[in-house]
C-alpha cells in the first residue's frame, strides 16, 4: 500500500509540476511581449532624444527634433504594438503565406504573386524623393532595431517562425495592397460572365445598375467639360477575409464650413467602412517633428505616414469612388499555351515559375504566365473554357506613398491637390476642411480610358478594348467652398450622366448619402454632437423607400394568419430606425433579402444561386430598377405555369420571413429583435483554431448591434452568412478646425495587436456605444493626459 500510495502521489506530484509548468509556459507565450510603455531606450542612429508619450488608451504621441528621429521612433514604437499583423500583411503582399500558415494558402499566394504589387513597389522607391526614401528608412530601422532586441508576439511563437527585417519597399507594399482590396471588378463582372451560361442577355441586363436611377451625385455640379481625349463609348451591355487581411468596404465622409458651424469653423468628419476584426486595420498615432510638423491620425500598420487624419493646418478624410478598375479579356491561345493572338500576329506570353515554399517543409513549383495587359487568372478563377487575362489599375504607374507624405505636411488646398494628384490606384473621393475656414472634396482616381462599358468580358485579340491611358487630374471632379456650405460622399455615384468620361457602375445605392444629406440640411448650424448623431443613425432611406410598397403588396393577402398579421402590423407602424430592439428592423431585413432571392432563385442552379448571394449589389440594382420600370422579366417563377407578379414574390417572401424568425426567435413577435439575430465578433486570424482561442483570448464577441449595410451606421452583414456582421466603421473621427482638440475618434479595437495586452481592446465597449475619446493633439493636452512617457536616446 505504501508502495502505491508513493507512486500515486508521485504521479500526483508530476501532474501538478506539469500544469505549473504548463501554465508558466502559456504565461509567457501571452505576456512576454508585452511592452514597458515606461522603459527609456537607446537607439541606434538617433541624433537626438525621442519622447513618446501615450494616453489612457495607449495611443502614441511622438516628439521628434528631426524627421528621421521621428520615423526611427514610429517604426519602433508600431513594433511594440503590431509586428505579427506587420509582417502577416507583409507576407500577403508578398503571396507567403504558405510558409507560416501551411499549402492551403497556395492558391491565395500564386493570386497575391499574379499581382506583382512588389514589382511595382520597387519602380515607386526607385523614383521617390531622397526625403521620402529617408523617411522610409528610418522607420524601417525602428521596426529591426525592436525586431533583434524585444521577445516576439505571442502568434509567432505558436507558429513557430521569426520576422525577417523590415525594407522600405514593404511599406509601399501595403499601400499597394490597398488597390487590390478596393477593386471592383474582380468577382462582379466575371460572375455575370458565368451568368451568361444560365440566364439571357436581357434579364443580366436588369441586375446592372442603371444610374439614371441613382439620383444622388457626389459632385452634382460638375458635369459636361472640355476634354481632349476620346469620350468614352458607353456600347455594350475568400481566404484573404479569414485572414483578417481583407480591408476595404463602404465609407462616408463630410464636411461642413463655418456658416452651417456652431464653431463658425468648418467640421469634418469621416468614418471608412471595412472589415471588422482584430487587431484591426488602423493604427492611431499622432507623429510631431517639434517647429516643422505635426499630424495625427490612423495608420496602416507596416508604413509610417497617417492615411486620414489632420495636421496644424488641414484635415481630410477618404471614401472609395468604386471606380471600375480591372477589366477581363478573352485571349486566344496557341495550341501549347506559350503564346497569344494579338493584333494579327502571335505574341510569347510571360511565363513566371515561382517557388512556394510551405509550412509542411515542401518547395512547390507554380507557373503564373502574362500577356501584355497582366496576369492570366483561369487557375485563380476557376474558368476552364475561355482563357482569361486582366487588366488591373494597380498595375499601372502612380505614388500614393508620395500623396500621403505630402498629405501629412500640406496647408492649403492647393498643396492638397497637389498630394492627391497622385493618388491613383486607390481611388478616393478625398474630403477635406483647413483653419483658413475652407472645406473641399477632390476625386483622387485612376479612371481608365476605355472603349466599351467596362462590364463585358472583352475580345482580347486586338489593341481596340486596351487601355489608353487614365482621365487626367485636372478633369477629374471637384468641389470647393460650394455656396450650400457642405460637401459629402458615400461611395455612391460620382457624377451626372453628362461626363465625359465611364467611371463605373459598381457604386454603393444612394440610401447612406440621401441620409447623410437629409440629416445635413436639416439643422442650420451643426455641431460636433449633431455629428456623432449622423456616425450612430440607423435610419434606412432604403427600408422608408421598400416598407410601403411591402405594406401596400401584403395588404391585398386575404390569407395572412394571425402571426403574420403581427408580423404585418410591426412594418405598418415602424419609423425605418434599425435599432437592436425593433422587431420591424428584423421582419423588414429577412423579407427585403427574400425578395430579391426569389426574383432569381427559379432561374439559377443552386451552384450560381448561391454565388449571387454574394452578389448583393446586383441584386439591390434588380429590385432599383425593377420598381422604376414598373415590371421584370424576372418576377414570373419558371417553375410554375402561373404568371407571377411581384406581389406574389412579396407575399412567398413575407410567408417565409414569418417562418424564419419563427423558427429563430420563437412564435411570439415581440421577441423578434433585430440584436438577436445581427451580431459581430472581433475575430482574431488565428481564433479560428478553438485551443488558441481559448488559451490566448484571441476572439472577442458576439456583440448585439443596430443598423445596416443601408444606414449611415453600417453593421454590413453577407447574404451567404446571416446576419453576422462583417463590415461596419473601422473609425470614426470628427475633426474641428476651430479647435483641433476638440476633435474626436474611436476605433473597433484598440492600439495594441497583443491579446494580454489592456489596449487589445479597449475601444470596443466606446464604439458599441457611439462613443469616443479625445484627440489629443496640443502638447500641453498630450503631456497632461498622458499615462505613460518613453523616452528614445541616441546609443
Amino acid at each position: 500500500m505504501k508502495t502505491i500510495k508513493s507512486v500515486l502521489l508521485g504521479v500526483l506530484g508530476f501532474l501538478v509540476l506539469a500544469v505549473i509548468v504548463g501554465f508558466l509556459v502559456l504565461q509567457n507565450i501571452k505576456t512576454s511581449a508585452l511592452p514597458d510603455y515606461n522603459e527609456d531606450v537607446k537607439l541606434k542612429g538617433l541624433e537626438q532624444p525621442v519622447s513618446i508619450f501615450r494616453d489612457e488608451h495607449g495611443v502614441p504621441h511622438i516628439y521628434a527634433k528631426s524627421e528621421k528621429d521621428m520615423y526611427r521612433a514610429v517604426g519602433f514604437a508600431m513594433a511594440q504594438d503590431r509586428l505579427w499583423q506587420m509582417d502577416l500583411l507583409r507576407r500577403v503582399t508578398q503571396g507567403r503565406l504558405s510558409e507560416i500558415l501551411g499549402k492551403d494558402q497556395l492558391e491565395t499566394d500564386l493570386m497575391m504573386r499574379a499581382l506583382r504589387i512588389q514589382e511595382k513597389s520597387e519602380k515607386i522607391l526607385a523614383t521617390s524623393k531622397p526625403e521620402i526614401v529617408a523617411a522610409l528608412e528610418a522607420y524601417a530601422d525602428g521596426v529591426n532595431q525592436y525586431i533583434q532586441k524585444y521577445p516576439l508576439p505571442p502568434e509567432f511563437k505558436v507558429l513557430q517562425y521569426k520576422p525577417e527585417l523590415w525594407e522600405p519597399v514593404h511599406c509601399i507594399n501595403l499601400i499597394g495592397y490597398m488597390s487590390w482590396d478596393l477593386s471592383s471588378g474582380w468577382g462582379t463582372e466575371y460572375f455575370l460572365h458565368q451568368l451568361r451560361a444560365e440566364v439571357s442577355d436581357e434579364k443580366i441586363a436588369e441586375l446592372i445598375p442603371d444610374l439614371k436611377n441613382h439620383k444622388t451625385a457626389v459632385f452634382p455640379e460638375f458635369g459636361n467639360i472640355e476634354i481632349n481625349a476620346s469620350e468614352t463609348l458607353l456600347s455594350a451591355t475568400e481566404n484573404l477575409t479569414e485572414l483578417g487581411a481583407e480591408i476595404f468596404n463602404g465609407s462616408n465622409n463630410w464636411a461642413v464650413a463655418g456658416k452651417k458651424s456652431q464653431t463658425g469653423m468648418p467640421l469634418l468628419a469621416n468614418d471608412m467602412h471595412l472589415g471588422l476584426f482584430a487587431p484591426g486595420i488602423w493604427y492611431q498615432m499622432h507623429q510631431v517633428v517639434e517647429g516643422k510638423m505635426s499630424v495625427t491620425g490612423l495608420v496602416v500598420p507596416g508604413q509610417p505616414f497617417v492615411i486620414c487624419g489632420h495636421n496644424d493646418s488641414i484635415a481630410w478624410g477618404m471614401t472609395n469612388v468604386m471606380v471600375d478598375d480591372l477589366d477581363f479579356y478573352a485571349e486566344t491561345l496557341n495550341e501549347d499555351s506559350t503564346k497569344y493572338w494579338f493584333d494579327g500576329a502571335w505574341r510569347d506570353l510571360k511565363i513566371k515559375k515561382e517557388i512556394i515554399k510551405t509550412k509542411e517543409g515542401e518547395e512547390l513549383e507554380e507557373e503564373l504566365k502574362f500577356t501584355h495587359r497582366g496576369p492570366m487568372v483561369n487557375r485563380l478563377k476557376k474558368e476552364k473554357e475561355t482563357p482569361l487575362s486582366i487588366r488591373w489599375l494597380g498595375n499601372e504607374m502612380s505614388n500614393e506613398i508620395r500623396t500621403v507624405y505630402l498629405l501629412n505636411r500640406a496647408n492649403n488646398w492647393s498643396e492638397f491637390r497637389d498630394a492627391v494628384s497622385t493618388f491613383k490606384s486607390v481611388s478616393q473621393n478625398v474630403v477635406y476642411a483647413d483653419v483658413n475656414g475652407n472645406i473641399g472634396l477632390q476625386c483622387s482616381a485612376g479612371v481608365p480610358i476605355r472603349e466599351g462599358s467596362g462590364i463585358q468580358i472583352y475580345p482580347g485579340d486586338s489593341s481596340k478594348y486596351d487601355w489608353q491611358g487614365l482621365v487626367p487630374f485636372e478633369e477629374l471632379p471637384y468641389e470647393f467652398n460650394p455656396e450650400r456650405g457642405y460637401v459629402s460622399s458615400a461611395n455612391n455615384k460620382t457624377v451626372s450622366e453628362d461626363y465625359p468620361y465611364y467611371i463605373s457602375h459598381w457604386y454603393a445605392t444612394p440610401s447612406r448619402i440621401d441620409r447623410i444629406r437629409e440629416m445635413l440640411e436639416a439643422k442650420q448650424k451643426l455641431g460636433i454632437e449633431d455629428f456623432k448623431a449622423m456616425h450612430s443613425d440607423w435610419t434606412s432611406k432604403t427600408a422608408e423607400k421598400m416598407t410601403p410598397i411591402f405594406v401596400e403588396s401584403l395588404k391585398k393577402q386575404a390569407d395572412l394568419n394571425e402571426l403574420e398579421k403581427a408580423a404585418f402590423n410591426k412594418l405598418v407602424g415602424w419609423d425605418y430606425n434599425l435599432t437592436r430592439e425593433s422587431q420591424a428592423a428584423s421582419i423588414f431585413e429577412i423579407l427585403y433579402r427574400k425578395s430579391m432571392e426569389n426574383l432569381v432563385k427559379d432561374e439559377l442552379s443552386p451552384e450560381l444561386f448561391q454565388r449571387m448571394l454574394g452578389q448583393k449589389m446586383l441584386l439591390e440594382n434588380l429590385m432599383i430598377n425593377l420598381l422604376a420600370e414598373g415590371n421584370s422579366q424576372w418576377t414570373d417563377n419558371i417553375m410554375t405555369d402561373k404568371k407571377e407578379t411581384f406581389d406574389d414574390v412579396v407575399a412567398q417572401s413575407f410567408k417565409e420571413t414569418v417562418a424564419d424568425l419563427s423558427q429563430k426567435l420563437g412564435p411570439d413577435a415581440e421577441q423578434w429583435k433585430w440584436g438577436s439575430i445581427h451580431s459581430f465578433s472581433l475575430k482574431h486570424p488565428l481564433g479560428v483554431v478553438s485551443v488558441l482561442d481559448k488559451a490566448l483570448k484571441l476572439n472577442r464577441g458576439p456583440f448585439e448591434v443596430p443598423g445596416s449595410f443601408h444606414t449611415v451606421c453600417p453593421y454590413s452583414y453577407s447574404y451567404t452568412n446571416l446576419y453576422e456582421t462583417v463590415h461596419g466603421a473601422s473609425h470614426r473621427h470628427i475633426f474641428s478646425a476651430a479647435d483641433w482638440d476638440e476633435s474626436e475618434t474611436i476605433i473597433p479595437t484598440g492600439t495594441s495587436g497583443i491579446p494580454a495586452s489592456d489596449f487589445y481592446l479597449d475601444q470596443t465597449e466606446l464604439y458599441l456605444n457611439n462613443d469616443y475619446h479625445p484627440d489629443l493633439f496640443s502638447k500641453q493636452n498630450v503631456e497632461n493626459k498622458a499615462r505613460f512617457k518613453m523616452q528614445l536616446k541616441p546609443e
